[in-house]
């Protein structure tokens, strides 16, 4: 399936895109979720302070080594001159696509007046956005949410700003600022943003299936939905929703053999990109949300927190998955 969806000269191959998630979007995961048919991913913030990027954690957000192109980096902070280096510097390392973060909610982002903060100054954002765009020649995005608390739903105002300043394409929580991520998400923001706007606009906030995808591009006329939260664990969301998205079919649910193979396949990246120590406790939270999914799963959950090597990890989850296949082959 192919969309007309184009970012810069980046055409999206289909209309499903990961969204940028601190602390979960790192390139293993971003990698798996473009096999598994994101149409484009979008890393994990990093901070605009680049006086920061030494640290282990900024060292690992910024290495792309291996991804497929168009590589989208999501930078953060609240200094418009701040943010123009971090550009420069990320497209120097190879970022095709900045993106920048005016949607977190987190009160640590938000407390340094960055992410959904940056809503309540709208002369600010026109700032950041333009002092980023006239600093490097790759598309910037923009990532924001419906404002920043239901009584000042700004999302339209910032959107034609962001527009007119030459952003390239914006995607839309529908949330504001002070519902983090409570309630429902409410689309007639983003529909309204689309009728005022040209460039593409992606949909994002509780979409967790192939209709509700189907459902939000119809009531909003989005370009395309933006997964977040509903990828941790399912990651084969993006190919479900392309799918069905082009053909109107919903795929089978994958098989266990594919998911162990998935699983075990991520796993072994996050040893291999973090290192044994950091991979194994990386491994803990990843694979946690997986055995979230699956029925009977708790009791293994726990044994897992507690397996404190690479190896001991791949061979519970190969000898977890295997009993459990068989009981079904028998039963069958």
């Amino acid at each position: 399936m192919s969309s007309n969806i184009a970012i810069g000269p980046y055409a999206i191959g289909n209309p499903v895109i990961l969204a940028p998630m601190a602390g979960v979007t790192d390139r293993p995961f971003r990698q798996l979720c473009r096999q598994l048919g994101a149409g484009l991913v979008v890393s994990e913030m990093v901070t605009a302070d680049t006086r920061l990027w030494n640290s282990r954690k900024s060292r690992f957000r910024l290495d792309h080594s291996g991804e497929k192109a168009p590589i989208s980096v999501q930078i953060a902070g609240g200094d418009p001159e701040m943010m123009a280096a971090a550009a420069r510097e990320n497209v120097r390392r190879g970022a095709q696509i900045i993106d920048i973060n005016m949607g977190c909610p987190a009160k640590k982002v938000c407390k340094k007046a960055a992410g959904s903060a940056l809503l309540r100054d709208e002369r600010l954002v026109a700032d950041i956005l333009q002092a980023v765009v006239q600093s490097v020649s790759v598309p910037v995005t923009l990532k924001i949410r419906t404002g920043w608390c239901p009584e000042t739903r700004n999302g339209v105002t910032i959107a034609r700003m962001a527009e007119d300043i030459g952003i390239s394409a914006l995607a839309v929580h529908g949330r504001t600022r002070a519902c983090g991520y409570h309630g429902q998400a409410e689309f007639d923001t983003i529909a309204d943003i689309v009728s005022r706007v040209k460039i593409p606009v992606f949909a994002n906030g509780d979409i967790t299936g192939p209709a509700r995808a189907r459902q939000v591009l119809d009531y909003t006329g989005a370009a395309a939905v933006m997964i977040g939260r509903a990828a941790q664990g399912r990651p084969w969301i993006f190919r479900e929703i392309a799918h069905y998205l082009a053909t109107g079919e919903r795929l089978p649910e994958p098989s266990l053999e594919e998911v162990r193979d998935i699983l075990l396949a991520h796993l072994g990246e996050l040893h291999r990109f973090y290192g044994e120590v950091m991979g194994v406790r990386i491994a803990r939270k990843h694979v946690g949300w997986y055995l979230k999914t699956l029925a009977n799963s708790e009791s293994f959950r726990k044994t897992f927190l507690q397996l404190d090597s690479a190896e001991a990890q791949h061979a519970s989850v190969q000898t977890w998955f295997e009993r459990r296949i068989n009981r079904g082959a028998q039963a069958a």
